[in-house]
Formats: structure tokens, sequence, C-alpha cells
């Protein structure tokens, strides 16, 4: 991004310049530390000389002086890094591309002609779902399609892509006739069962209305956004999407991201170039924000708006204008009360805590508990979002992946409730993240130790950006961490490619992502999509001999799956705590089974099913078994 250039002639020293504004793009503040950085080192230069000068005069005044009580000094040091403190033997496990050979051909088509409008760089979403209940893990691609007046002639509209897994990992298109072969410029997608008839419906966010899409059997779907209420403004740009219970009345209600208010008019009145580039794909400071939508599920097929009374609308005080740049959301019971609370990663604004009162409505609490900002009060650029336990026996840790030149957050919950602590770099995420933009984030557990790893999709905006900024590259490749427990060495170590393999770690435009066992084979495999390209599916071909247990939990006074409920499983003095949650990463959804890896555990101590409202549901010892599909009905 563009910067000044200090002044080459020597005698010249340029000052220190002025701390950026607050909505400075991420990418110039790094030529401001740059700046910052020289200065104080010259200042450092002229410091040493003049201590040593003067430790020089105090050597000639005191030398001949009687020599006084030896003391002893304890050395200090700094502290180590994660990777230098403690010998770590990482698993391999490789994840092998297989996007060809399992027939996926899905290409997202931004429809990009030239103005480099900002939605073009922003999607899209994908998700894992079982939509024909045969017990294997489907996918469904969500495509943008052509701006008006610019539409690829002799071409069909591009349309959603919806594939039918043929039970080891391959699939075939099953798009045409589905239903859901609708042209819309869509973004994020998010899977439930709103109506609880045993069949997953889909719902599409878009640039424009969006659309739920009921699951009426035989591999059809009928549209009925307009019946059900659901499809907001025409004006506004819906981004992630979350089915969840807001009151735990037994059904699905929907909690839908917005972005901010866009238009093309708009984004030509921001303006946004880069010297060397022109115009270019810009950050959301110049956009005004915009509230989310919350409806709430009558149990008749129609949803009622209630975003305005249930607390979930948050304006500037000082403007009155939506303060909302939402990209993600992870519902979460934060406090373990039995109510599921919604955690919001905004772009440049604050992030938001929306804590459950019990009654359907929401308090928002982000900066009382931490989660708001970073450790030094300030805003960032936040995309994807997932929540998970991350230490056995311990709290919740919620990942946001940031901007470019920011730090992976990493908010981990301390000894009170509802309160955080962003421990990136303590947790080995954050120096290792920095560079990179991250989108697409969710917790998994690849090696099926029992402790949750974490992935990250990542890519940049502007495909001219490294003319400009040498450090950054447009494609990018992911990035895993690996938990390494708890304890004196606990926390994550990225994953060198030799331990994962090349395919994982090839450099793509990533954007969302989503982990589901496509072959049945017990591990988790994964899938990213990338601006104008094609996705990676990236089959998961670790061999460490570790035990598993799959769960597929069935509701019967909750929502029919069981979103929303937590699963325990007792190893010895360890608890493994798993959330039945598809809601993760940027726009996606990863699989509603959850997988629990156990390591070499040959057994487990006791299953617990807490569902949401608080029921407790332990499972017989002869109903456990390892490497396998638990099929779990809520207890009557």
């Amino acid at each position: 991004m563009p910067s000044s250039q200090p002044d080459s002639d020597p005698e010249k020293q340029p000052p220190i310049p002025a701390a950026p504004a607050r909505d400075t793009p991420p990418e110039e503040l790094a030529h401001y530390d740059d700046a910052v950085i020289g200065k104080a080192f010259r200042w450092s230069l002229l410091a040493m000389v003049g201590i040593a000068v003067l430790g020089g005069i105090l050597f000639l005044v005191f030398r001949n002086r009687a020599p006084e009580q030896t003391t002893r000094v304890t050395e200090q040091r700094a502290p180590e890094t994660l990777a230098s403190s403690t010998q770590v033997e990482l698993p391999t496990v490789r994840f092998r591309d297989i996007t060809g050979e399992a027939g996926i051909r899905f290409v997202h088509h931004n429809g990009a002609y030239g103005d480099k409008l900002l939605p073009e760089t922003m999607g899209s979403g994908v998700a894992f779902l079982d939509f024909d209940n045969d017990g294997d893990q489907d996918l469904f691609f969500v495509n943008s399609t052509d701006w008006p007046g610019h539409a690829s002639t002799g071409n069909a509209p591009p349309t959603g892509t919806l594939y039918r897994n043929n039970g080891s990992g391959t699939f075939e298109d099953a798009t045409k006739g589905s239903g859901l072969d609708v042209s819309l410029y869509g973004m994020g997608a998010a899977v439930g069962d709103y109506d609880n008839d045993g069949l997953i419906d889909l719902f599409v966010t878009a640039v424009g209305k969006n659309h739920l899409f009921k699951n009426v059997g035989d591999g059809h779907f009928t549209d009925i956004t307009e019946s059900a209420g659901v499809g907001g403004a025409a004006d506004q740009w819906s981004t992630s999407a979350a089915w969840v219970d807001m009151d735990n009345d037994g059904d699905l209600d929907l909690f839908v991201c917005n972005y901010v208010r866009w238009s093309k008019d708009i984004d030509f009145e921001v303006g946004y170039t880069v010297v060397g580039v022109g115009r270019a794909y810009g950050p959301p400071m110049n956009f005004e924000g915009s509230h989310p939508y919350l409806y709430r599920n009558e149990g008749n097929g129609r949803f009622t708006d209630v975003s305005e009374s249930n607390g979930v609308q948050v304006s500037n005080p000082a403007t009155g204008k939506p303060m909302a740049k939402s990209l993600g959301v992870a519902p979460v019971d934060l406090d373990q009360d039995g109510w599921m609370d919604l955690v919001v990663a905004n772009d440049t604004v604050q992030n938001f805590v929306f804590h459950n009162r019990r009654d359907g409505t929401f308090e928002e609490i982000g900066a009382l508990s931490g989660i708001a900002f970073d450790t030094y009060g300030k805003t960032r650029g936040a995309m994807g979002i997932d929540a998970g336990q991350i230490n056995a026996n311990e709290g919740i840790g919620i990942a946001i992946g940031n901007f470019a030149n920011e730090m992976t957050a990493l908010y981990v919950a301390q000894s009170k409730p509802l309160e955080f602590t962003d421990e990136a770099i303590a947790q080995g995420v954050g120096p290792a993240s920095r560079l990179l933009l991250k989108f697409g984030i969710f917790f998994f557990d690849y090696d099926l130790d029992g402790m949750l790893d974490l992935l990250t999709a990542n890519g940049h905006l502007e495909e001219e950006l490294t003319k400009v900024q040498q450090s950054q590259h447009y494609r990018q490749p992911a990035q895993l961490f690996w938990n390494r427990g708890a304890g004196a060495g606990q926390g994550f170590v990225s994953v060198p490619e030799a331990m994962s393999g090349p395919d994982l770690v090839k450099p793509i435009v990533g954007r969302g992502s989503a982990f589901g066992d496509i072959d049945g084979d017990g591990d988790l495999d994964v899938v990213l999509t990338q601006v104008g390209g094609a996705p990676l599916l990236l089959r998961n071909d670790q061999a460490l001999n570790h035990h598993w247990l799959r769960f597929q939990l069935t509701g019967k006074r909750n929502n029919r799956g069981a979103i929303g409920a937590v699963i325990q499983v007792q190893l010895g003095a360890r608890t493994l705590s798993r959330q039945v949650m598809p809601t993760r990463s940027y726009l996606s959804q990863s699989e509603l089974p959850v997988t629990i890896g156990l390591g070499t555990h040959d057994k487990v101590d006791a299953v617990r099913i807490l569902w949401p409202g608080g029921a407790v549901q332990t499972l017989p010892n002869d109903r456990i078994h390892l490497d396998t599909v638990l099929a779990i009905e809520e207890a009557p």
C-alpha cells in the first residue's frame, strides 16, 4: 500500500512519522513500524556512545577505591519462544490433494471485469452436509455470478454446486434439478434442520437477497425464502450465518452477519487506490457498517426478525450508525450455563460478544470479556472465527483470523466466567501467523491425539500487491498448528511442510474452509476455497494408529440435529469436550457429526452428553465401542 519515502539526503534526518490513524490500512502499519524502529536505532547508537564516555570517566574516578564486597547478580535472559524452549516431536500427517480424482470440478466465479468491486475478493464459502441421509458427507460450494451488464455471452449463469458423496470419498455433481441451481451473488452457507423433519436444510447468504432452501428429500430443495421471511434487504451484503437455538425452545433460529453498506456507486466514491497499481480492492474503513439479522423460528415454517429488540444491533455512540462490519460468527456457550452465546468477528471495528440473557435476548459484552480488541486496545481486520476447548479440562479458546501484518488472535478463557485474554503469543500462534492474511480458520484434531489443532486458509485481496509490498503475496499457503497439549510445554507449534505434505501449503487465494470425514476412515479431511479458482479437497492420510470416537446425535426435545449440544469423553483425569456446531471458519460449515481423537487410549471411562438447556445424558459403557460411529438419541 502507498507510503511516504524517507529523504535520501544523509544530512536530513526524517522525524518519526505521526502515529497512524485508527483506520490506517494494516499494510501501512508495517511502514510506520520500520520508520519508528529506524529512528529508535539511531538514538540508541548515540546513547551507547554517551554511556561509553561516561563509563570511562567513572572508571578513572573510582579505580583507586578499595574493592567492595562482591554482589552476586542473577543473569537476566529474554523469554524463549515455544519452538526453542522445548524439543517437540511433531507427528507426520500428510494431506493429499484429491480434488480432481474425487470428481470435484467446481471453479469459483466472482464476476470481476476490471472495476475491482469489493465483493469480488471476499467470497466464497463451502459446506459439508449429509443432504441425502446416507451417512456420508456431501459438499456444497457457494458461487457468485456476473454483475449486471457484464454477463458472459453464450454461457449459462454460474450457480452453486452440490456434490453427492459416493461413500468412498469420491463425488458426483448433483446440482442439476436439485433446486440449488440458482444464480445469485453468493457468499456463505449455513446448514441445519430448521423444521425438525430429519432433513438438512441450506441457507445461502449473498450480496442482495439471501435464500433459504428447504430439503424436501430425494436430493431436491425448494426455495422458501419469501414465505419464511428470511431474505433480508435487497441492498444488504450478508456474509457468515449460523443456525442456533437461542431460546432453547427446540427449534433452530438464524443469525446472519452483514458486512458493510455497499453498492457499486459507494465503492467508486470511496475510490481506493494503490501507488503503482491504480484502483484496488481496499479495506472497509470508509464504508458504513451494517446491523446483523436475528430471526426467531416460530415453528410453523416462518421466522420473525427480532434483530432490533433482541440486543444484537450495536450502533456507534458518536454517529448513531451501525457499528458492525461482520464477517464471521462463532456460536458457543461461553459460560457453560446451557444457553448459546454468539461471538462475532468484525473487520476493523471491535468484535462483539452477545451474551445470552436466557430469555432469547442478548447483551453485548465484547469489551468487558476482553474479546473486543487486541491486547493494546486496538481493533483488527477480523475475518473467520472458531471456538473450542484447546486444552483438556480447561476453558474455551476463541481463534480469529486477522488481516496481513496482524497476528491471529487466540482468546483463552480465564478463571472468571466470561473473561478472556489474547494468548496468541504465549500459545505459539501469534508471531508465526503475523505476515499472512487469514480468512478461513478452524480447530480440529487432525492427528486424533485428543487435542484440537488449528488450520488457517490464507490469501490477499490485491493480485498486484507484490509490486508495492514485496513481503506480501496474493496467493498464500495454508498454515497448520499442532497442539502439543497441557502442562509446561503447552501451546501450538507451526507444522512444517515436511510433516504435512506439499499439497496443504500450496499457495492459493484462500477464503472459506471446512472439515469432514469424506471416506469414513475416522480422520478429518479438509476443503479450502479460493477466489476465482478451484477449491482444494485434501484427504487426511494419517497412519498413527490412534483411536477415535465419532458421534451422531439426534435431538428429541431439542433441535433434531443437536446443534449446541456438548459431548464429554472422560479419559482418566482428562475430560475432552466438543460442541456439536457446523458453523465455523469463514462463510463455511463443517460436518455435523463430532469426531473425538483418543490417541493411544484403548478405552474411555465415561461419555456424557450435555444437551442445550442443561439436561445431562450418560452413555452406558457397553455402548461405547472405539473407532466407530455412535448414534445417540436424546433421552426422553
